[in-house]
């Protein structure tokens, strides 16, 4: 499939992982028909060769298959009740974005209602691992559709996966960022105790890395830890990570799973945004963790 031969691409929300989904989509010979309420991401769209539309519905009047990549449970209803409405060439809507099932079920049924078939389809990676090509794709939902999607899915990701029933992507996505979150607090906890006992952290990102105490989570934001730097974002935003957050807490105890791991990262992440850190990287939890632990970062006043 490519834009010479096909129907473009449709991609509902351009911001970090949107953007990042469209740019890969570009390069790898599709056509991509995208909108964005912001303007500053419709130009950086059309910069990079997508082309940009005025509504959901003139994104949904010209492509098959329309990616959404939304910031909340809002957008995603009011997206799809603009789609429903006026499903034009819109047959398949793989939603990719991380909200409870409840509102993915909603929204499917009443996309079901208007004919378009619509794919839970999570997205595991982060914005920096988005843009080159490195996140998982969790698809969920009738198999014809999925296949159907495989080579857009390709198109931007290293690997989709086909999890059967409907809701399977957002659950196995719960149970990935369950884990984000305690490895993201282990790594800033790391850093922390490794520059209270005087390591140098370069060298400890270096050495722990390479060893068992490695973990994606440390690779990803070891340069953000090492710099003290948390903008500009590379993972996602701490404010939109507590959303994320809260589903996993609200799925688990649904489940009346205990989650003590889990749960003993929630108030480092919550301290971490009650001190202004809202919109840095979900690694700045570090920081959160060096002030409980008395670490003064060189050259601090």
């Amino acid at each position: 499939m490519s834009g010479t031969t096909e129907r473009p691409v449709g991609l509902i929300g351009l911001g970090i992982m949107g953007s990042a989904m469209s740019a890969n989509l570009i390069a790898a010979g599709f056509t991509v028909v995208g909108h964005d309420i912001a303007a500053p991401a419709m130009e950086a769209f059309a910069r990079a060769g997508g082309r940009p539309a005025r509504s959901a519905a003139e994104v949904a009047a010209q492509a098959e298959i329309v990616l959404t990549s939304l910031p909340s449970t809002a957008a995603l209803h009011a997206v799809v009740e603009e789609i429903a409405r006026a499903p034009g060439a819109c047959r398949i809507l793989p939603e990719t974005s991380t909200f409870p099932l409840e509102d993915k079920e909603r929204a499917r049924q009443a996309l079901e209602a208007a004919g378009v078939v619509m794919l839970d389809c999570p997205l595991s990676g982060s914005g920096s691992q988005a843009r080159v090509r490195d996140v998982l794709v969790y698809a969920s939902g009738p198999r014809e559709a999925y296949d159907r999607c495989l080579p857009v899915f390709r198109g931007f990701s290293r690997a989709p996966h086909f999890l059967g029933a409907f809701g399977n992507g957002m659950k196995m996505k719960f149970v990935a960022n369950l884990l984000v979150a305690v490895h993201t607090a282990a790594a800033g906890e790391a850093f922390a105790l490794a520059r209270k006992a005087g390591l140098d952290p370069a060298q400890m990102f270096e050495v722990v890395s390479d060893g068992a105490g490695g973990s994606r989570a440390l690779q990803v934001r070891g340069r953000m830890l090492i710099e003290d730097r948390y903008l500009p974002v590379e993972t996602m935003p701490l404010e939109l990570w507590r959303k994320d957050m809260r589903a996993i807490a609200d799925f688990a105890s649904a489940l009346a799973c205990p989650t003590p791991m889990f749960s003993a990262t929630v108030p480092l992440f919550n301290a971490a945004v009650a001190s202004g850190l809202g919109d840095q990287d979900t690694a700045a939890v570090c920081a959160v963790i060096e002030t409980m632990a008395g670490v003064r970062r060189p050259g601090a006043g």
